[in-house]
């Protein structure tokens, strides 16, 4: 569910008088995860690799009171759930939307990933769940990458979470993450704690 709030009730006044109207309002910041556990668990218990990060982005995401707050045409809107966007390949070629509901449980989380996905890989056709907040990822596993900046639209808002393919060392595998985010959402501080959180969530899987 969303509700849209007053932006001078939050945490985000100053800092959505500064940025709402800016043409250029959103920052990139790039941090180099050790996935080490996260390519160990997926092979020892066949789960998708993507999936697992899914999870622990939504993990991560859920800590951080700012993620739920959403930046949109002048004003702000507040959400109570949280979901995942995934890009999807579909049989036709192209690439569709799919947005998977978080939750605490794995299992739960999982279940709902392959479902989701798989229809929308089959109708080509995208699925969004309009009253969730949404962190958007991507990834692009067919090349290692250093960095990924996306272009801002201004039609979306929503931090974004992108990356390419792991790499693999003699003692741990690492994947370098980049976060998108509206400077009208957050500051750098509490994407920082993002992309730190994302890291504990990741070794304690």
């Amino acid at each position: 569910m969303r509700k849209e709030v007053n932006p001078q009730e939050t945490s985000r006044a100053e800092a959505f008088k500064m940025w709402m109207s800016s043409p250029q309002p959103t920052v990139t910041l790039v941090k180099t995860i050790d996935v080490s556990r996260l390519r160990k668990v997926s092979r020892k218990r066949g789960l998708n690799f993507n999936m697992l990060l899914c999870w622990c982005i939504g993990k991560a995401a859920s800590r951080i009171d700012e993620t739920f707050l959403l930046p949109v045409d002048g004003k702000m809107f507040q959400y109570d759930s949280l979901a995942i966007n995934v890009i999807v390949p579909n049989k036709k070629g192209g690439i569709s939307s799919c947005d998977v509901p978080f939750y605490d449980d794995i299992e739960q989380f999982d279940a709902d990933y392959k479902k989701l996905t798989e229809r929308v890989a089959m109708t080509c056709e995208s699925a969004f769940l309009e009253e969730y907040m949404i962190v958007g990822t991507s990834t692009l596993p067919d090349t290692e990458l250093d960095c990924i900046v996306n272009q801002y639209s201004g039609i979306f808002n929503n931090p974004f979470i992108a990356w390419g393919r792991y790499r693999k060392g003699w003692f741990k595998t690492t994947l370098p993450v980049s976060l998108q985010f509206h400077h009208a959402q957050m500051d750098g501080m509490q994407a920082c704690r993002l992309l730190n959180y994302l890291q504990e969530e990741i070794s304690r899987l």
